[in-house]
Formats: structure tokens, sequence, C-alpha cells
């Protein structure tokens, strides 16, 4: 019995140094790892004057140009960059139609993505048209189509 006793120990004694061998290894990893990012260069976020990259402009995607509308002066202009435009009479609409009572507060919005520009009708009372045909799902606008929202009358122009 005493001969296996001591085997036993022996195991727990090896058991304990491989385990303290590999407790070490990893910590010496670990100290390598951080000593590396410690010594490579870092890219400063902080530009000197003067060496600022140039903004990118956003995309030119078309504009909105108004036809009739009681509301908005004929011939305004509104830019199609890469945000949504949102029309209707709430106040957080892009082009706001408070006095046109046949408009929704939210009632449509064109989406400009890399296939060209998208209406969606969001829900409005009385429809979104284009070219006069009232539109039930989201639609690609060609060059010189007329969209109607409420009594307002807006041309896309590429």
């Amino acid at each position: 019995m005493n001969a296996e006793s001591l085997s036993v120990d022996e195991l727990l004694l090896i058991l304990k140094i491989g385990f303290l061998v590999l407790l070490y290894l990893f910590i010496w990893r670990i100290v390598r790892s951080a000593s590396r990012d410690i010594r490579a260069p870092q890219e400063s976020m902080v530009l000197a004057p003067g060496h600022a990259a140039p903004l990118a402009r956003p995309r030119d995607r078309g504009r909105l140009v108004v036809l009739k509308s009681p509301t908005l002066p004929t011939g305004e202009e509104h830019v199609l960059d890469s945000a949504a435009i949102t029309v209707g009479r709430s106040a957080q609409n892009t082009i706001e139609l408070r006095g046109d009572q046949f408009a929704s507060a939210a009632h449509a919005r064109f989406d400009p993505r890399d296939d060209g520009v998208w209406l969606h009708d969001e829900g409005s009372t009385n429809g979104t048209f284009v070219n006069g045909i009232r539109i039930e799902r989201p639609q690609k606008l060609a060059r010189g189509d007329v969209v109607r929202v409420g009594e307002t009358d807006l041309r896309y122009d590429p």
C-alpha cells in the first residue's frame, strides 16, 4: 500500500508542476501580445490643421421640382442625395406641406439607392400617385415622372 500511495503522490506532484508550467506559458503569451500592441505604431485620429481629408460630397441622385402646390412655390427644387426625403403635412418631414389638406402627416418617402430613386407611400389616406396612377408598393422613378402628394405635384429630374 505504501508503494501505491507513493506513486499517487508523485503523479499529483507532476500534475501540479505541469499546471504551473501551463499557467506561466499563458501569462507569458499575454504579456508578449500586449507588448507587441504597445510597440506597434498607432494611427492618430487627430489630424494636424491643413492635413484633414476632404469630406466626401453626397452623390447627387437628382432633384424634385415643384410643378404645382398650395404651399410650395412653383419651381422650387429639392436635391436628392444619399438621404431619404420625406413629404407630408408634419413638421418632421423634409418637404413640409402644412397647408395641403389632402396630404397626410407622413405621406411619402423618396429613397435614393444605388439602383435609382424609389418612392414609397407611407400609408397615406389619399394615396401617392406617379403619372396619375396610384402606387400600391414602392416604385422606382424614371426621368420626368410626376409624383402627386395631396394637391402637390413634384417632377423627378435625375
